[in-house]
């Protein structure tokens, strides 16, 4: 079966590192970050309680931090050859806006889906808009993420005409299973192992995906 679209995940994904993790090195809040990430709040709570720590940063300086997160492997050599493929690119992630549409625009992506950073005046205000707008709608095993991403990847295949099961999506995080369970051809890349177990296929490499967009290879949960 051929692909015709791949949504990939950001943090972890399209990227060595994870965004939030460099901006809190960088202020100062690695200590407070892991306080609340391993909190027992929900997804979208953790979210916004983070968002409050950029306060007043300007997003030029935002954005140079950004840029300095080192891309996977092959993420560019990928994007590029699925353009050639006529394959639609997106990116799914529950980081901002503003960091992930600077990376779409970077790797020459088709979309971007992520939360809102609100923006006064060049500066961050501290205040992010969950891109997810259902959060009383509970999924099983759904911790009430910020963004959804399933909910994304559903809509964009239908906006583009596209059957899910000839969507691709990977990722690396348990953020992104319910978007592996809904693509066609569900893609884990790291090290987790609950993602692994949920995907129905797991690459090391970026390039390894490019062996499954015409079809070329068998696969199975």
């Amino acid at each position: 079966m051929a692909y015709r679209l791949v949504a990939f995940d950001m943090d972890g994904t399209l990227l060595k590192e994870r965004t939030i993790f460099r901006l809190a090195e960088e202020r100062g809040f690695v200590n407070k970050l892991r306080e609340i990430i391993d909190g027992k709040k929900f997804g979208y709570e953790k979210t916004i309680e983070i968002a409050k720590f950029l306060r007043g940063m300007e997003v030029g300086e935002l954005l140079k931090i950004f840029r300095g997160i080192p891309l996977r492997e092959n993420a560019d050599e990928v994007v590029k050859e699925l353009k050639k493929r006529d394959v639609i690119t997106a990116i799914i992630s529950n980081s901002y806006d503003l960091v992930v549409n600077d990376l779409k625009k970077r790797l020459g992506m088709d979309y971007a889906f992520a939360n809102t950073l609100v923006v006064e005046d060049g500066f961050i205000t501290g205040e992010v808009i969950p891109h997810n707008r259902n959060l009383e709608k509970k999924f099983p095993e759904c911790r009430i993420h910020s963004i959804c991403k399933r909910d994304v990847f559903l809509s964009l295949c239908r906006d583009m005409g596209i059957d899910a099961r000839n969507a691709m999506a990977v990722g690396d995080g348990e953020v992104d299973i319910c978007m592996l369970r809904a693509a066609g051809l569900g893609v884990a890349i790291g090290e987790n192992e609950r993602v692994k177990r949920e995907a129905n296929v797991v690459i090391e490499n970026l390039m390894e995906i490019l062996k499954y967009v015409d079809g070329g290879e068998e696969h199975g949960h």
